[in-house]
């Protein structure tokens, strides 16, 4: 797997809802040419509102806009938030539409899990952030932490690519060599240096061509690693070779660093998380839970040099069955800048785990529960692929008709 790797982008850190949504919603309202928004959820609250807002802005000025939503994620938009926007010439679409089974929805697998906007081809944001207003701190204490990046430069231009092709084409395939040939010589001149700005790359994970690009990225970089490490991840259940390289960089020497749910908007993955605690602090890697209020960002650094920002958990929908996109960075300012925002969190909001004394009973017990449910979803995603499945669509949404 070779990644497209461009020089020259400016990469700006954007830390939940309030950094977020202003920034996205200001360049949404001022395009000029193109919006593209592809979302897991989108809610008809007060920010998905703002968001219909700044497209209807942008439909106004004569901007091409359009809108992709998870089926599964965004299940329920009413005909009041549609209306308005197809009636404005809003492209909307939604991922593996709704399908119900005696009133419960059945297409519960293989989600469209990214969160990508671009604007005019000059902006792109690639993270974790949904648009809904439980990223804001006023949500309260079930409020999410999370992470998105702002990218300027060339790399913007791949990402437009992909969110267009995805219009279409549930899983869109990597560009060829023909197709990104084309890119680059069309790509407008960056008004940033190649020296001024960071190395970076955009990698995605379908269920396509593309299975384990996020996951062999982490562990490529976990291999290199020679100083520190600090992941940051909602659903953490990675495979066993992810879990080795980690163990394995802290016993050559490296601080690893995991920081994890500890106040879980979903309780199931913090209990599946916990199983491996002992596993890992044994080899040397301290894990933090983040107890201020849920943890919902995918984002890690390594050595200063190296960072992502993305979609991706590593757990095994992440990694095996959902389509999913991160960013990632090769820049000192930016990594380290990174690190510093998650060693706060470390010494401000976390609490250390530490593994408690058992009875011989109990220590067997766990070892053995520990076992089968690691190996049980591990390997889950592989027993999901071979139950018959029906073949994902991107579908337009229409407004109910009365």
């Amino acid at each position: 797997m070779k990644l497209d790797w461009t020089s020259g982008n400016h990469i700006t850190l954007l830390e939940n809802g309030e950094q977020y949504y202003p920034r996205v919603f200001e360049l949404i309202a001022g395009a000029r040419r193109e919006v593209l928004v592809e979302t897991f959820i989108l809610f008809d609250d007060k920010v998905g509102r703002q968001l219909q807002q700044a497209l209807l802005q942008a439909a106004a000025n004569g901007a091409e806009v359009h809108l992709l939503v998870d089926g599964w994620g965004s299940p329920d938009l009413s005909s009041d938030y549609i209306g308005p926007l197809a009636d404005a010439g809003v492209q909307l679409r939604a991922f593996d539409p709704v399908r119900r089974l005696f009133g419960t929805r059945v297409n519960l697998f293989r989600r469209m899990h990214r969160k990508l906007v671009v604007v005019d081809g000059q902006h792109a944001f690639v993270g974790g952030i949904n648009f809904s207003i439980d990223h804001l701190s006023e949500f309260g204490p079930m409020a999410k932490q999370d992470y998105a990046i702002e990218i300027q430069g060339p790399l913007v231009s791949q990402i437009q690519l992909f969110c267009q092709a995805s219009l279409t084409a549930p899983q869109p395939r990597r560009l060829s060599w023909m197709q990104r040939w084309r890119d680059r010589m069309l790509r407008p001149v960056n008004p940033l240096e190649p020296a001024a700005g960071a190395t970076a790359a955009f990698v995605t994970r379908d269920n396509l061509g593309h299975r384990k690009d996020i996951e062999l990225q982490y562990r490529a970089a976990l291999r290199r690693a020679r100083h520190r490490v600090i992941i940051a991840n909602a659903y953490f259940f990675p495979g066993y070779r992810l879990l080795k390289d980690l163990r394995r960089a802290a016993r050559r020497g490296v601080q690893v660093d995991l920081i994890l749910q500890g106040a879980p908007d979903m309780p199931i993955a913090q209990a599946a998380a916990s199983l491996l605690h002992a596993h890992l602090i044994r080899a040397g890697v301290r894990i933090h839970e983040y107890c201020k209020r849920p943890l919902h960002g995918k984002v890690a650094t390594i050595d200063d040099e190296w960072a992502t920002v993305g979609s991706s958990n590593l757990d095994p929908t992440s990694l095996g069955l959902n389509m999913e996109a991160n960013v990632l960075v090769r820049d000192q300012a930016f990594a380290r800048l990174l690190r510093e925002h998650l060693e706060d969190l470390m010494q401000n909001s976390c609490s250390r785990v530490e593994l408690q004394p058992a009875t011989a009973f109990g220590s067997a017990w766990v070892q053995v529960r520990s076992f089968f449910v690691f190996h049980f979803l591990r390997n889950f995603p592989a027993w999901i692929d071979r139950l018959p499945g029906q073949k994902a669509e991107v579908a337009a949404l229409q407004p109910t008709v009365p």
